[in-house]
């Protein structure tokens, strides 16, 4: 059975207008993860899209790996994503690690603890990426 291609410039719905598909492509997330970064190396995830593993780096960082590579890599001022976390605790921040990144399939994230700025494991984080898949 051969498969069909759709092709379409533009969505548009009876009621709410139409969306140039610029918008969807470029303007969706292309992976996402949301896990628990418990202590003592345990980093495991509830649910991800185009994540295809996720390993403890040391106390608060982590790594995330796409399975489907980035157009560019991140980092060193290439900045071709963009990394957006958080967490479900309002002590602790989650942001990009610009030291545990740089390939077109590694992203790394690290988590600290917001009044002193020391690195911490143990609460559930959110991890959204955006940018261009190769």
């Amino acid at each position: 059975m051969a498969l069909g291609k759709i092709k379409a410039d533009t969505l548009e719905h009876s009621t709410a207008g139409s969306l140039d598909t610029k918008f969807v492509v470029n303007g969706s997330a292309k992976a996402w993860d949301n896990n628990n970064t418990g202590s003592g190396g345990s980093l495991t995830s509830t649910d991800s899209l185009n994540i295809s593993s996720r390993t403890d780096v040391a106390t608060g960082r982590f790594a995330l790996t796409v399975a489907s590579a980035w157009a560019n890599s991140w980092g060193a001022g290439s900045n071709e994503y963009n990394i957006l976390a958080g967490t479900s605790t309002n002590t602790r921040v989650v942001a990009a690690d610009a030291d545990n990144t740089g390939t077109t399939t590694l992203n790394g994230v690290k988590m600290f603890i917001a009044s002193t700025g020391s690195l911490n494991d143990g609460s559930r984080s959110m991890v959204i990426m955006f940018g261009d898949l190769a």
